[in-house]
């Protein structure tokens, strides 16, 4: 499908879409952390909408030529254009600039409506004019300086090819100018992570890069969140984010989680993301027990808190076959009293999930490749996309939420993923397998794909080589979505009307797990029991 979207539209799109991704979850890896040298960010942007894989082709602009661009509020503003744009592959530019985001809210006064700048406008600009991470803050950071910064709380991830970087900005408030913002290099062979709540703490003792607006602790203490005479060393995080205990689980549990996969040895305690007073604080960036590859970041994605006190298979609300799934609200009340379901790594609210891997010892047109999934990354595939590719899979790039449509592949996941639901324990099972058989395949495939494409790159056919990495990432993606279709068609069959059928195609009664039986004789001891115990009917 070849692309012809104007840039004006996708803007659009960005800036209406960017009202339901709230609660995300970002994984950063540096080069010395991953297995192959190359850098990673992952982004898993949540909310209840139906997204499209887009391509934002290169471009040359005119002297004088401005940019559009709208708050979420009703302000608009034209600014200039520069003379070069980047292209632009979902969240990854040409140069193997890759940014996601998760929001932290932090201090709601801080939100300054008249401010031009969205975070989402923000990632796409700079994705368009930068060829690094720190051009990228640069570009960022300039732009709500003189145009002013229109979100909440905001944590943004950003890689290039040899660095990563975490960036936290918030606005100043109704009638404020700029914003206040620090951002932190992530040192060579560490990872980070963050999840809804703000982490960079006191950043004058870390021991790498730090850059930050001149108004970061200054306009703290003029605000009152500070006093550097009682409150201690700056902390950005407990300034401009102070957490709830509801914040704290919701957020911090899954960053808890991915460290303590990531680096068991370190051991460290579900403590505080428990708000368990006195218990400390993770620290914003961890070195991995092993190096990361990117399937090591997609698995990273795929947790439910298994085979921890905070397992989402293993509660009453799981139901009979293990359900992770909770629905919203996340929060609720008994007698008035507040709970809280767990906040999941994966959850069905994803509706799309990305890792970037950079590359520095590639050419870019190869080096840079965005692996990108629909729908909850417990259950779908990852399809590799090379940013030099020229048109995409027809199935990624239409669909919306209000009509159910076999064209979509967001919609193939969506359906086996809620389908799955029925019979999580057993369907999990069919749908992990299509799952590995796929990407068992791409990355089998990825060195050869890329030596092929590497040759035709040093034989100086860059056009061929274009067409060869786009002719293969297109069929692959939709090989995938039809085998997915081809799986919902199957778990239909095969589950129906609560029996199971065989490999023959006969139907079984499985009932439900013992375990859970023995629950609901436990609360309803007399009311399903049969005073006479001679089996009759209803055991057919």
């Amino acid at each position: 499908m070849k692309i012809s979207i104007s840039k004006t539209l996708i803007l659009l799109v960005f800036i209406l879409t960017a009202f339901f991704l709230y609660p995300c979850t970002s994984i950063l890896v540096t080069k010395g952390a991953s297995k192959d040298g190359s850098t990673m960010i992952s982004y898993s942007c949540d909310g209840e909408m139906h997204p499209h894989l887009s391509m934002i082709p290169a471009a040359d602009h005119k002297k004088g030529e401005t940019v559009l661009i709208r708050n979420w509020y009703g302000k608009s503003a034209k600014i200039p254009q520069v003379s070069h744009t980047y292209k632009v592959l979902g969240l990854m530019n040409e140069h193997q600039v890759a940014i996601g985001e998760t929001t932290f809210g932090g201090r709601r006064e801080l939100l300054n409506k008249d401010g031009l700048f969205n975070y989402f406008t923000l990632m796409k600009i700079a994705l368009q004019r930068a060829k690094t991470a720190k051009e990228a803050i640069k570009v960022m950071t300039s732009l709500v300086e003189k145009y002013g910064y229109g979100s909440t709380g905001e944590s943004f991830s950003i890689a290039d090819k040899n660095e990563v970087w975490l960036l936290e900005m918030i606005g100043t408030g109704k009638g404020g100018k700029g914003a206040v913002w620090v951002a932190v290099k992530i040192p060579d062979g560490y990872i980070s992570a963050h999840a809804n709540l703000s982490r960079i703490g006191v950043f004058s003792k870390y021991k790498t890069e730090v850059i930050h607006s001149k108004n970061v602790i200054s306009f703290a203490i003029k605000k009152g969140y500070y006093n550097p005479k009682t409150d201690g060393p700056f902390n950005f995080s407990k300034v401009y984010d102070p957490p709830t205990e509801e914040d704290v689980k919701y957020s911090l549990r899954r960053v808890w989680s991915i460290f303590r996969r990531s680096a068991p040895s370190l051991n460290l305690s579900p403590d505080y993301s428990s708000f368990v007073k006195g218990a400390k604080p993770y620290p914003l960036y961890i070195k991995p027990d092993k190096k990361l590859c990117v399937r090591d970041v997609i698995a990273l994605h795929r947790d439910h808190y298994e085979g921890t006190p905070f397992d989402m298979t293993k509660d009453l609300t799981a139901g009979p076959f293990g359900a992770p799934d909770r629905w919203r609200p996340i929060s609720w009340k008994v007698n008035g009293k507040l709970y809280s379901w767990e906040r999941p790594i994966a959850t069905q609210q994803a509706c799309f999930v990305f890792v970037s891997q950079s590359r520095e010892y590639m050419p870019d047109e190869i080096g840079g490749v965005y692996w990108f999934g629909l729908d909850n990354p417990y259950t779908n595939f990852f399809a590799p996309f090379y940013i030099s590719i020229t048109e995409l899979p027809k199935s990624y790039t239409v669909g919306k939420l209000q009509r159910f449509s076999r064209d979509s592949a967001w919609w193939a996941f969506n359906f086996v993923a809620n389908y799955a639901n029925l019979r999580w324990s057993y369907m999990i099972k069919d749908i992990q397998k299509v799952q590995k058989e796929i990407e068992d395949t791409e990355f089998s495939l990825q060195p050869y794909i890329e030596k092929t494409a590497f040759e035709l790159y040093k034989a100086g056919k860059k056009d061929l080589m274009k067409k060869y990495l786009t002719n293969y990432c297109v069929q692959n993606a939709e090989l995938g979505i039809r085998k997915w279709w081809d799986l919902a068609d199957m778990l239909v069959t095969k589950y129906n009307d609560g029996y199971i059928q065989d490999e023959k195609g006969r139907p079984h009664a499985v009932g439900y797990p013992e375990s859970w039986l023995k629950e609901e004789v436990k609360k309803h001891p007399e009311k399903f029991k049969l005073k006479d115990e001679k089996r009759g009917k209803g055991e057919l």
